[in-house]
């Protein structure tokens, strides 16, 4: 019975390593947001002041940023249709692009300040409340209107 048990823990003490080697490895390669190859690329010291340059010159004329681009999309689809549906697109947009989530309470608020411009009145606006992006909905609502009337 000893000489059983100590050949299972000898095996599993040369087995049990590479099985957590690998599994971790493997892990690691699936993530997402996991560099290629191509895309961590050595620049030479010379071309950062390049790259700085252009980049300075872009600023000017670069496109809005795509949290500010959902946030006008879901404020227009507010005013056409109701705050529920906006609330419901920024939740799925917020799913689809990870991304979105850093600027979800953001644009929340700025949904809830859209609501009560909407309706005229806190409550009317509050009623399509949803805890999407905790209560940033809830909270844009109140700083339009800190009276609820």
């Amino acid at each position: 019975m000893n000489l059983a048990v100590r050949r299972i823990g000898r095996s599993l003490a040369i087995v049990l390593p590479v099985v957590l080697v690998l599994s971790g490895t493997m892990a690691i390669t699936k993530v997402p947001w996991a560099s290629t190859p191509s895309e961590a690329l050595l620049l030479p010291a010379s071309a950062e002041a390049d790259t700085t340059a252009a980049a300075e010159g872009a600023e000017e004329t670069a496109a809005p940023a795509p949290e500010q681009v959902l946030q006008d999309h879901l404020v227009a689809t507010l005013r056409k249709e109701d705050p529920s549906v906006a609330l419901t697109a920024l939740q799925e947009a917020v799913d689809r692009e990870p991304s979105f989530a850093e600027h979800c309470m953001d644009i929340a608020r700025a949904l809830g300040r859209a609501a009560v411009e909407k309706y005229g009145s806190a409550v009317r606006a509050q009623q399509h409340a949803r805890p999407v992006c905790d209560t940033s909905f809830a909270t844009g609502v109140m700083e339009l209107s800190p009276s609820w009337g």
